[in-house]
């Protein structure tokens, strides 16, 4: 059994991360912490639990999470940072779900998250943990950057015309809409329900801070720096994302229904609908599944790719467990295989 840590478990990244774990067939989580909620049963907190643990949250302790196998972080951005170094020297397998890995340039990430890295030394060591781009990287590392939800969407959705080379590299769009789990489980008056019930808003259209991390990636994938215009909305729902990206095409020849099918033909979590089918994010509702769509409209220059996940899921905890089977050689669906919930 794969003994794992989870720190940072009380909010709702880390008890996604419970829930799907519970149906592992090879996974003992032995340590789950929480600084607000130490000698708290998990139970007690998430009812829904109840009968698949008998833990409680402690405090962070560095000993206790080197004796795991893999330790998972689902923490702010800034705390992972400080712990990681430690678990890695103890040989210790690190799966983040927060940001503090995922963009390797520091500056940039001083620039984007308002606080200096306190670890830059392991920003090039670690791997980008999206599977269908890095699976074969992430099978040896022993540190593993979670993708963020909005990259996770725009990333699967644009990557088969970027590897193709099929459309302008400059001037990419993406409007994408999560639910507001995405926001955290802290108290935000923005976050509730009457604040967000019945209404549709935009924000962080200045700069969104999964900006550097989704051009980052795209460059690796073309080879050289590109240039996203990225408007994130708040959907008054509690979990999902619908991204609908816009890209000038520069080579109308290809049948990209064709293209994007042969891309993922054998990706078990990346369902291509098809022609003139469109995603819709309760078939993914709790389920570790990216689905897409892809349309000319009026068949001119402009490619609509439509991708839908669950942010939870596909853009945290489940992608998480998915890295994590690559990284202890399982099959990569294992513990990870819950049909959408509908309706």
């Amino acid at each position: 059994m794969i003994k794992v840590g989870i720190v940072g478990g009380t909010g709702y990244a880390g008890v996604e991360l419970l829930r799907l774990l519970a149906a592992h067939p090879e996974v003992e989580v032995t340590a789950i912490t929480s600084r607000s909620e130490a000698g708290r049963r998990v139970d007690e907190l998430y009812p829904n639990l109840r009968g698949h643990y008998d833990l409680a949250f402690s405090d962070t302790d560095e000993k206790l999470l080197a004796s795991c196998d893999v330790v998972f972080f689902s923490t702010p951005h800034a705390v992972a940072m400080e712990t990681v170094p430690a678990l890695l020297a103890a040989g210790t397998r690190v799966i983040d779900l927060s940001a503090d890995y995922r963009v390797r340039d520091p500056e940039v990430f001083a620039k984007w998250y308002g606080v200096p890295h306190t670890s830059p030394e392991l920003l090039q060591t670690a791997v980008y943990g999206l599977p269908e781009i890095n699976r074969a990287r992430i099978a040896g590392a022993q540190l593993v950057a979670c993708p963020g939800c909005y990259p996770t969407s725009i990333l699967l959705g644009l990557m088969p015309l970027l590897q193709r080379g099929l459309v302008d590299t400059q001037h990419l769009i993406a409007s994408a809409a999560s639910g507001a789990s995405g926001a955290g489980r802290q108290a935000k008056v923005d976050n509730l329900l009457t604040e967000v019930y019945g209404s549709f808003k935009a924000y962080g259209v200045a700069g969104h801070r999964h900006l550097p991390e989704i051009e980052q990636e795209m460059a690796e994938m073309v080879g050289h720096a590109v240039q996203l215009t990225f408007v994130p909305h708040l959907l008054p729902m509690s979990r999902g994302i619908h991204a609908t990206l816009f890209a000038n095409l520069t080579d109308s020849r290809e049948d990209l229904q064709d293209l994007f099918e042969e891309c993922y033909a054998d990706e078990p979590f990346v369902d291509v609908l098809p022609a003139g089918v469109f995603p819709q994010t309760r078939t993914v509702s709790g389920a570790n599944q990216c689905r897409i769509s892809v349309q000319v409209p009026q068949e001119r220059d402009t490619v609509v790719v439509m991708s839908v996940i669950d942010n939870l899921v596909k853009g945290a905890s489940g992608q998480g467990i998915q890295n994590m089977n690559i990284m202890f050689g399982l099959p990569e669906t294992t513990g990870l295989q819950q049909v959408g919930l509908m309706p």
